[in-house]
């Protein structure tokens, strides 16, 4: 991987945007040599490893450079690695993305953290929101899950 967007650098080293900035001016963070070529801070993905916030396999730089392109599976999976490694900040992030693109499985696991309060603030009605659009997607665990809400009612 070459470089990556500022947001998914924020999202994997869990440091702020001033902070990523502040290292772009001063040189610590180097930005993407094609940076010209795009309107969108890119940061060059080797200067930003020893800042990383999760352990990354060579597969998951793949997924990471898959989701920054904007595929919503690839979001969705690396919102899922990142809840597994208990980063739940850096994991909405990602399922926020894969849900503007009507992903249900981004949507169910979204559902979730609000009905777990993990990463968010616990909202009950914002769960089952998150989760009836995925079933209204055919997610099938959501549906089986509004179903039982249904017969509970």
């Amino acid at each position: 991987m070459q470089h990556v967007s500022l947001q998914a650098a924020i999202t994997l080293t869990e440091l702020s945007e001033r902070t990523i900035r502040r290292r772009l001016v001063d040189g610590s963070l180097k930005y993407a040599a094609d940076n010209e070529a795009h309107y969108k801070t890119r940061i060059c993905f080797d200067s930003i490893k020893s800042d990383l916030c999760i352990a990354l396999d060579p597969d998951d730089i793949e997924l990471i450079k898959r989701a920054d392109a904007g595929n919503a599976n690839a979001q969705n999976d690396l919102g899922l690695l990142f809840l597994e490694k208990n980063k739940p900040k850096s994991a909405i992030y990602w399922l926020e993305l894969a849900t503007k693109q009507d992903f249900a499985d981004a949507m169910h696991l979204l559902g979730h953290c609000y009905l777990e309060g993990n990463g968010l603030p616990k909202n009950y009605c914002l769960a089952i929101m998150w989760i009836a659009k995925a079933a209204a997607l055919g997610h099938p665990i959501a549906l089986e899950q509004i179903q039982s809400i249904q017969l509970k009612g």
